[in-house]
């Protein structure tokens, strides 16, 4: 399926989101934001067959952030920033509330916003010569897509102000070391790796994993006693689906559990 700027593909239960403005190295714009709300009204209108999401770039780039082009040119100032509302803050509210696991592919550059929309993933991974860059600083602009808000939670508090005023690359291996992303692999072999682990995701027990995505996002915001209370209702839903049973079930007879994802 072909939006603006994005293509979209289903192989079996694992959905292919792909940012596809290779001229630009799939820098985001408002049309590209369209595109990808577009896509993601067709994913969730499969939400009983889509049990994992892969979102990666298509050609030598994951996203190199804000597509800058024409801005010089515009006889009416737009002030920076206020599309972060109106378009990109509604995209990475509806992938933190994804209703399954998202596996990010980093193939190539993931700036500025692009870095956002990269470690928005359950699970990161990354070719190896593929590198991150907080390029904000570099525009005169501060970070933004809620990079200050993942970033320290993943790599601390030094680290983060680090990449964020010096502007300096972050290569794939220094992001494993960090703990930043979960994989490297060699570029070649990117997209077989994502798709091996998003299959292997998307024929797990689906609510129990979309469970397991809010109670981490939401973590970092509760105190020890609100996360025991989430983790109790989370745990009443989980209890009460086909695949608990099936788990239980399986685990009796001693052989591998068959989730449907209900």
């Amino acid at each position: 399926m072909q939006f603006k700027h994005v293509t979209l593909e289903f192989d079996g239960s694992v959905a292919i989101l792909k940012l596809d403005h290779q001229e630009v190295m799939n820098a985001v714009s408002v049309d590209m934001l369209g595109g990808l709300s577009e896509a993601l009204d067709a994913i969730e209108e499969k939400k009983d067959e889509v049990r994992c999401v892969v979102l990666t770039g298509a050609g030598r780039a994951f996203c190199t952030g804000a597509n800058l082009q024409g801005r010089n040119n515009q006889s009416k100032k737009t002030k920076a920033g206020l599309t972060l509302e109106t378009g990109f803050h509604p995209f990475l509210r509806r992938i933190r509330n994804l209703h399954c696991p998202i596996v990010t592919a980093v193939n190539g550059p993931a700036a500025g916003a692009g870095m956002s929309f990269a470690l928005l993933g359950d699970m990161i991974l990354c070719a190896r010569s593929s590198y991150f860059l907080q390029a904000f600083r570099r525009i005169g602009l501060v970070p933004d897509c809620g990079s200050t808000w993942l970033l320290p939670r993943l790599i601390g508090k030094a680290r983060s102000i680090e990449l964020s005023l010096m502007g300096e690359r972050l290569p794939a291996e220094k992001a494993l070391e960090w703990g930043l992303v979960n994989r490297v692999y060699d570029d070649g072999v990117l997209m077989e790796e994502a798709m091996k682990l998003a299959r292997e995701l998307a024929s797990g027990p689906t609510v129990a994993l979309s469970l397991i995505r809010k109670l981490y996002w939401d973590s970092p915001e509760n105190s020890f006693e609100e996360q025991l209370n989430l983790e109790f209702q989370c745990q009443l839903r989980a209890g009460d689906t086909q695949d608990f049973r099936e788990g239980v079930g399986a685990f009796l007879e001693k052989r591998p559990a068959q989730f449907k994802g209900k």
